[in-house]
């Protein structure tokens, strides 16, 4: 196996690959300042960022970002999913 092949197949192994945040919260005025502080504390500026006040009183938030690993992603969704307003915390590629 060639490392040009070996590179295309583990994509998601590299840090520029891009990925999505996705948090379901309550609607508490600082569920969106507690997910954005995750980045911030790591330097990182999001690509884009989507907060939307569900029906139900639910906000929901989508963060997609470049320049980190899938593992870090899935350590924030876990510090995350800690806070006691967010009902759920994942991630999934783009």
């Amino acid at each position: 196996m060639t490392q040009e092949l070996a590179l295309q197949e583990a994509p998601e192994d590299g840090p520029t690959q891009a990925l999505c945040l996705r948090v379901s919260a309550d609607a508490d005025p600082g569920a969106l300042a507690r997910v954005l502080n995750c980045f911030q504390s790591l330097n990182v500026v999001p690509r884009r960022v989507v907060a939307e006040h569900g029906t139900t009183g639910t906000l929901y938030i989508r963060v997609d970002v470049t320049g980190l690993t899938e593992g870090r992603l899935s350590l924030i969704a876990a510090k995350i999913g800690q806070v006691p307003c967010v009902g759920n915390a994942y991630w999934h590629r783009l």
